[in-house]
């Protein structure tokens, strides 16, 4: 799996596109794996996490709508429909019940590709509100917690938020104006002391950061990466 961008399941009752959308993927770096129906879908669900799934809407048996609807809350995975050009109501309802895009068929294998990647992105992103880890530091924001060398420091909202926002933008320097419009805090010397509160918290040497940097005359920047 380390030479894989992503494991995709793809769900499709038509055996032409489930091997020419495999062969693409594959050629891609993508590992797929494939299901002739929902049922079938199903079980490999239950044995494999998936980063994301094709699913054809019209299928005999349960339809991919009800595959969604009976499994979405369990999955937690990105779903790129697969509909016919008459389906619209059809690829309405998939998005309203949970899933995350559609593709009318027939379509371009580039634009699936894209489709995929924007997808896998956007779950990157928001798993990396959660939790993030870069050498000796983890900082776990749902838990509210920044462990370092086996130590536990609790952050409080103001401190999350700033993090949460720094984190989704590595690399980008935030201005004193930028974080307190964040935090509605108007007062510089006040942030300075949440920087350093943090500092703390992260950096081995406080006095010499290598993560949370100032930047002279700019502001602050949360170098992870």
């Amino acid at each position: 799996m380390d030479n894989f961008i992503a494991h995709i399941l793809v769900v499709d009752d038509d055996d032409g596109i489930r091997t020419l959308v495999k062969k693409y993927l594959n050629e891609n770096n993508y590992l797929v794996t494939t299901a002739h129906n929902a049922e079938n879908a199903y079980e490999k669900i239950k044995l494999v996490k998936f980063d994301l799934i094709i699913l054809d809407i019209m299928m005999p048996g349960k339809s991919g709508l009800e595959f969604i609807e009976e499994n979405k809350t369990k999955l937690e995975t990105p779903i790129i429909l697969l509909t016919a050009k008459g389906e619209a109501m059809e690829r309405v309802a998939g998005l309203e019940i949970g899933a995350d895009d559609y593709l009318p068929k027939p379509f371009e294998p580039k634009e699936l590709i894209l489709r995929i990647k924007n997808l896998i992105l956007k779950t990157k992103k928001i798993d990396l509100k959660r939790v993030i880890e870069f050498e000796n530091i983890k900082i776990d924001l749902n838990k509210q917690l920044i462990f370092r060398n086996n130590t536990e420091y609790k952050i409080n909202n103001t401190e999350k938020i700033i993090l949460e926002k720094m984190i989704n933008s590595s690399g980008k320097t935030f201005s004193r104006e930028d974080i307190g419009l964040l935090i509605d805090l108007d007062k510089e010397r006040s942030i300075d002391v949440i920087i350093t509160r943090l500092r703390k918290k992260i950096e081995i040497d406080p006095k010499n950061p290598k993560f949370l940097q100032t930047i002279r005359g700019a502001g602050y920047v949360l170098w992870i990466e």
